[in-house]
């Protein structure tokens, strides 16, 4: 099922977004049947469209060979039940090569991470995002993460030049920044919340025009993630404050303990409500025991997911 791009906007501009965990076995191989229970499992919970292999996927770790395996399993379990947008990312020639073989195997779009590790002037990134939306035809996704950080007018040339750009994801949270872009840009793009535990910011992200964002918890709270969106946007203020004081904050501080843990943890919750997706790759580690058992503690206190 091929979707245009502009219909992919429509997609992306409400609903609650997610980003499945990859799994992997004990050697850190790509494990497929798993994996494809976890997308039969998260699929009907309601979300307006899933991330694969992207930065809870652990895309930054993958080879060439592991993404192909991951955006095949996932369009070919989640077709007809709920769009497939891949991870894309690294200098523009190897982001060219993620997006070709995301959109042949099937894929409805893809989110353009970072480039990663060297500093690019706005002209650099302009050259980097045209190459990468000129090179598939369908919709593309803009990562504002990071070194990878685009001006309100660099997004509004490359929003002239490439019509299949049609969203912009944003992992920074300079408020000055996300006003401008937003009164620039207007309804050009489909607008996503992208930091890391999304849900403490999502209110604030409502009130700048930003209604949508991507859950990394609906991995393994997906009722409560479902919860706490449908809580935000119909401004349920209590339920809101509730969920932030009992989960989310206390959550926050176990997330915060290393550096990586917001990968980790993840994995660490599906393995707790019996949904294990294996280790994390290297050069990420996993939540020692204690913060598994605080965690599981946090997770109690929610109910059956």
């Amino acid at each position: 099922m091929n979707i245009h791009p502009q219909e992919l906007k429509q997609i992306m501009s409400s609903g609650l977004l997610s980003f499945p965990v990859t799994d992997f076995d004990a050697q850190g191989d790509f494990r497929k049947d798993t994996y494809i229970e976890r997308l039969e499992w998260l699929a009907p919970y309601g979300a307006s469209a899933l991330f694969a292999a992207g930065g809870t996927g652990e895309f930054f770790s993958m080879t060439m060979k592991d993404y192909s395996q991951v955006i095949r399993t996932a369009v070919e379990t989640c077709r007809g039940k709920v769009p497939i947008i891949a991870g894309a990312g690294g200098p523009t020639r190897a982001a060219i090569e993620y997006a070709q073989e995301a959109e042949r195997l099937g894929a409805h779009g893809i989110l353009l991470l970072p480039h990663y590790l060297t500093e690019a002037s706005q002209e650099g990134l302009e050259a980097h995002v045209e190459a990468v939306c000129r090179s598939v035809d369908f919709g593309v996704i803009v990562y504002n993460r990071g070194i990878t950080r685009f001006t309100p007018n660099t997004l509004a040339r490359l929003a002239d030049k490439c019509p299949n750009l049609i969203g912009f994801k944003d992992g920074v949270g300079e408020i000055e920044a996300m006003v401008s872009i937003w009164r620039r840009m207007g309804d050009r793009f489909a607008y996503l919340g992208g930091l890391p535990t999304a849900e403490v910011y999502a209110s604030a992200y409502k009130a700048l025009g930003v209604p949508v964002y991507s859950s990394a918890v609906f991995n393994f709270i997906p009722k409560t993630a479902m919860e706490f969106y449908h809580a935000v946007a119909q401004d349920d203020h209590a339920t809101v404050n509730r969920l932030l004081d009992t989960f989310f904050l206390p959550y926050l501080e176990i997330r915060n303990r290393k550096q990586g843990y917001a990968v980790s943890i993840i994995k660490a919750g599906c393995r707790i409500v019996g949904h294990d997706a294996g280790p994390v790759r290297p050069p990420l580690s996993d939540c020692t025991e204690a913060e598994h058992e605080d965690l599981r503690a946090l997770i109690a206190k929610l109910g059956a997911q």
